[in-house]
């Protein structure tokens, strides 16, 4: 019988697509205030073409703006510390109204400490979610599929390990750990997930694919 759910965050319960979008607004606002616009269409533009990793050095030099090492930190750090203007998806929503009276929830969620805390604040999941933990408190090995993020959790809720359920996203890191902790894995596929196209050796998949996270609702009543 499944006793507690544990959620992944970025592109689970929420579209990460809309997180980089309101970072790109941040800067934007900060660069117009300097004199430079244009770059949020730049830079949205970029990314859609699944640009990666250096978007606001290309969309800078786009927009034909000279910048040094330390505008690039600059803008980044903007980007990261800003309060994001995202939401969850409805069935998201949902299912942690739903789940939040019938059992404990959890979140495991990689990603840069200050970012993480800033998502989780601006999707009010304090109110859902009994125990977070964002793996880079912990430190750059803590990030999945390093166990360690699951022993947390598990110790937290003191649960056998077949009363235990993960639903995330991506593939290529969520499932693996948890697979073999004897967890109940579950993948969501959406069209706007980032690694949505990750393909995994068998071990890294998870037991159920899902389209929507009110599917989890028949997977714990099979587990019963």
């Amino acid at each position: 019988m499944i006793k507690a759910v544990i959620f992944d965050m970025d592109d689970t319960l929420y579209p990460e697509y809309e997180y980089v979008l309101s970072g790109f607004k941040a800067v934007d606002e900060y660069l117009i205030s300097k004199g430079t616009f244009g770059f949020f269409n730049m830079a949205t533009h970029l990314f859609e073409k699944g640009e990666r990793g250096k978007i606001f050095n290309q969309a800078l030099e786009c927009l034909e703006v000279s910048y040094s090492k330390d505008d690039i930190f600059n803008l980044v750090s903007i980007y990261r510390n800003h309060l994001p203007t995202i939401n969850l998806f409805p069935d998201a929503l949902q299912i942690l109204e739903t789940l939040k009276d019938k059992m404990p929830l959890g979140l495991i969620s990689d990603g840069y400490f200050k970012v993480q805390q800033m998502k989780v604040q601006a999707l009010g999941l304090t109110n859902y979610i009994e125990k977070i933990v964002l793996t880079d408190e912990f430190g750059r090995n803590a990030w999945k599929p390093s166990p360690i993020p699951y022993q947390i959790l598990s110790k937290h809720f003191n649960l056998n390990t077949n009363e235990l359920i993960y639903v995330g996203d991506n593939e290529s890191k969520d499932f693996i750990t948890a697979n073999q902790l004897g967890w109940t894995t579950v993948q969501i596929i959406r069209d706007s997930n980032e690694y949505k196209n990750v393909e995994a050796t068998i071990n890294y998949r998870a037991h159920f694919k899902i389209k929507s996270l009110i599917e989890v609702l028949e997977i714990i009543n099979s587990k019963i």
